[in-house]
Parts: structure tokens; C-alpha cells; sequence
């Protein structure tokens, strides 16, 4: 049973776990896709976060919002799991819309295969002229705070390709959202103290974390 909690806003940092709707058979499973690795990964990178740099946050306090709760805009960083089975409603959709374009950031994680093409359409419904550009190692996004200068990874799922959506298509402009395709951060962080997995990449997937939430908390 996955407890719906919030993190009421006091000034500190709290890791946004979106909420959504998916398909009926994907929801047979013991938890729906959107709370993959929920809470151990979202408090493990707190707890990272707050010994590395100097964001105060919330470390075990869980924070899962719907798409149109106006209380979004409260917290700068959303985080979506398996966004391929991610669907939406036209008032989620203006929810999103709304948070992006009053400055918030959003990190598309987990997900593999044609999975991307769902992430593409429900996109397209919050925001219909942007378009995924990909990303690459000189984007101020990989040296906000760790310096990132390869992007050759293997991720959980194969080699990950980097990509993102920024204000007016222009890469210029402020980054609105991130998509690790191939990737499962959520998954290295949720096990990052049980040597599952090995520690080096619990590490980097840490690195590329903090550096989303430091490039979204100063563009």
C-alpha cells in the first residue's frame, strides 16, 4: 500500500514524485508505474543532496503530487517514473504546462524500448510546439555542479541517450525538461546502500541527480 503523503512547503527542497494515471493492466502489478522505487529512492537522494551541496531538505518525507494540484508550483523539480505508461487529462495537462512555463523542471526516468513514443504524444498534449532535441556533454545542465564530460554510459537498460525540451525549441534557452531514455536513476538510488548494485554506478546516477536539481534551482 503506497501511503499518498505530502511535504508541506517551509523553504526546504522536497523531491516531487508525479502521480498519474496507466494503463489497467500495467496497474496489476504490486505498485503502479509512477511509484517505482518509491520512498527508498527519493529519500536516499535527499539524504545525498543535502550532505553534498548545500540544499536544506526534506530527507524522509515523501511528496507525491497529481499533474493539476495548483500546488505544484510550490516545488522547482518534478520527477516522473516509467513515463511510457503515462497518460493524461486535458486539466493535468494544463497543470504541467502551467508549472513548466512558470519556471519548474521536470526529469523523465525509467523507460526503455518504444516507451518513448508514449513520453513523445503525452508531451505533445502539454506542450504541442515543443520538440526533444538531444543533449550532449557541453550543456551547462552536466557541470552545474559535478562536472559530467562524457556522456557514455550504459544505463540500466543500455546505452542512454540524453535529450530535452527547452523554452521556444531554442538550446539557448532555459532547459524545461529532462528524459533519460534507456536509464533508471530512481533504481541505483533506491539500492545504493544494499551492494545489489555495484557502487560506481549508484554514484554517477547521484552525480546526474544533484546536477538536475542545481541546474533547475539557478535557471
Amino acid at each position: 500500500m503506497i501511503e499518498e503523503t505530502t511535504a508541506d512547503y517551509d523553504g526546504r527542497f522536497a523531491f516531487m514524485r508525479l502521480r498519474y494515471g496507466a494503463a489497467d493492466l500495467r496497474m496489476m502489478r504490486r505498485e503502479p508505474p509512477w511509484a517505482h522505487d518509491f520512498p527508498r529512492a527519493d529519500f536516499h537522494f535527499m539524504k545525498i543532496l543535502s550532505e553534498l551541496t548545500l540544499t536544506r531538505t526534506f530527507v524522509n518525507q515523501g511528496n507525491i503530487r497529481m499533474l493539476d494540484d495548483p500546488d505544484m508550483a510550490l516545488f522547482p523539480v518534478a520527477y516522473m517514473s516509467e513515463p511510457g505508461f503515462w497518460t493524461l487529462t486535458e486539466t493535468e495537462a494544463a497543470g504541467l504546462r502551467g508549472y513548466l512555463q512558470k519556471g519548474g523542471f521536470i526529469i523523465f526516468d525509467d523507460f526503455r524500448d518504444n516507451h518513448r513514443d508514449n513520453l513523445v504524444v503525452q508531451m505533445r498534449q502539454v506542450l504541442p510546439e515543443a520538440r526533444w532535441a538531444p543533449l550532449d556533454a557541453t550543456h551547462p545542465i552536466f557541470h552545474s555542479f559535478f562536472e559530467i564530460n562524457s556522456l557514455d554510459v550504459d544505463g540500466y537498460y543500455g546505452p542512454v541517450e540524453w535529450t530535452g525540451l527547452f523554452e521556444g525549441n531554442d538550446p539557448a534557452r532555459r532547459l524545461l525538461a529532462v528524459a533519460n531514455y534507456n536509464h533508471d536513476l530512481g533504481e541505483m538510488w533506491e539500492f545504493s546502500d544494499t551492494g545489489y548494485l555495484p557502487v560506481d554506478l549508484s554514484n554517477e546516477a547521484y552525480k546526474f541527480g544533484v546536477n538536475y536539481v542545481i541546474y533547475a534551482m539557478t535557471h
